[in-house]
């Protein structure tokens, strides 16, 4: 019968030296909120998934343990103060983390001070600091393409290899290819309830936020119906049902690194499948390859259509999001352009009396590209 992962709330907080008191109050705030899914448009009745608790409670208990090391001597998570979130901001900045990562950690702070009643504690990065001074400004616009595919690797032989180790880990890799699936939901999709016809999969489980869709299955059957025969009876899934959610996510972590499938092995990730996915369904709607396939630019009710229908199936509420998978013409053509410095910006101005048209003409970037190359100086 599957096991249900439950975090031992207290035995973890037991592994940081915090106060008695601290200790107490984070045990309850913890234990009845940990599960409480963070959104500012919807409410949910699912529960976040196992990662995300054990990344916000890490975070939490980490940050007022760095909040100590500092020197403040915090007895009660609910006196976090403003202070005290911009000495943590300033920590993170000078130990060299990414903007991602700090953002993730706020994040996950602001979910902990909603749960406190301090609903307007935690700012964006932004107000912290200069994202931008301190190179901590985060692209969601992709301009490398992360698909098996851009690495020549034959993703079908691949996970032929993986099978004969573990069916189970290849078919769930099969189907995050087949269908876009994020590795959790590939673990948990219920093959029997999942199929709404033979044109359509129902993605229901493991999915993030608690967010449900529909996924063209685009003549893909013969994936699911090996899945069928894999299916645990208990657990309903391909995932065996011996296994907590934790222990599965070790047991397929250990064979992907067996078999080099992580970023310094191979240079993939299985989350490349999806990308690969993404550009896959772009193509076939847009009838042009993806932007990060160096796709040209086709009509533009095609190319608005195709983003629609991927950002859909792949579970993402806003347009945005595809490029994440799929990069945007403008980005890929930003490459192609000459790195031009602010120094080479005014000597060009001046050989052109300065005519800004004239400048930027010579120099191959835009007027506006132009006007912030030659900003960068005079800022103090």
């Amino acid at each position: 019968m599957r096991q249900i992962a439950v975090f031992d709330v207290r035995g973890l907080l037991g592994k940081y030296d915090l106060p008695i008191r601290m200790r107490s109050e984070l045990e309850r705030l913890l234990s009845d909120n940990l599960k409480r899914i963070l959104s500012q448009t919807r409410v949910s009745l699912k529960s976040a998934s196992l990662k995300t608790q054990e990344r916000r409670m890490y975070t939490v208990c980490r940050s007022l343990t760095e909040l100590r090391e500092q020197g403040f001597k915090l007895e009660s998570p609910y006196s976090l103060r403003h202070k005290h979130v911009s000495a943590l901001v300033n920590r993170w900045i000078f130990a060299g983390q990414t903007g991602g990562t700090i953002e993730n950690k706020l994040s996950h702070l602001k979910a902990f001070c909603q749960w406190m009643g301090k609903h307007d504690l935690i700012k964006p990065l932004g107000d912290y600091t200069d994202r931008e001074a301190h190179g901590l400004v985060r692209s969601y616009v992709t301009t490398i393409d992360k698909s098996w595919e851009a690495k020549g690797i034959d993703a079908a032989a691949v996970i032929e290899t993986i099978a004969q180790d573990d069916p189970y880990v290849a078919i769930q890799l099969q189907l995050q290819a087949a269908f876009g699936l994020r590795v959790e939901e590939s673990w948990s999709l219920k093959i029997g309830t999942a199929l709404k016809n033979l044109d359509t999969l129902r993605v229901v489980d493991g999915t993030k936020g608690g967010r449900k869709r529909e996924v063209p299955i685009r003549l893909r059957l013969e994936v699911l119906e090996r899945a069928a025969r894999l299916v645990d009876p208990v657990s309903g899934s391909t995932t065996p049902a011996a296994y907590s959610m934790k222990r599965w996510r070790n047991r397929y972590n250990a064979v992907l690194r067996k078999h080099g499938v992580y970023k310094k092995g191979l240079g993939v990730t299985s989350h490349g499948l999806r990308h690969g996915w993404a550009q896959q369904m772009y193509e076939e709607a847009a009838g042009v390859p993806a932007p990060v396939k160096g796709g040209a630019m086709p009509d533009l009710e095609a190319h608005r259509q195709a983003i629609q229908a991927v950002v859909l199936a792949a579970g993402h509420s806003k347009p945005s999001k595809s490029s994440a998978y799929l990069s945007t013409f403008t980005a890929m053509a930003a490459l192609d352009r000459p790195h031009v410095s602010g120094e080479e910006a005014i000597a060009a101005l001046t050989r052109h009396n300065g005519n800004k048209s004239k400048a930027a003409a010579e120099l191959g970037i835009s007027r506006q590209s132009l006007y912030r190359r030659i900003s960068s100086l005079e800022r103090p």
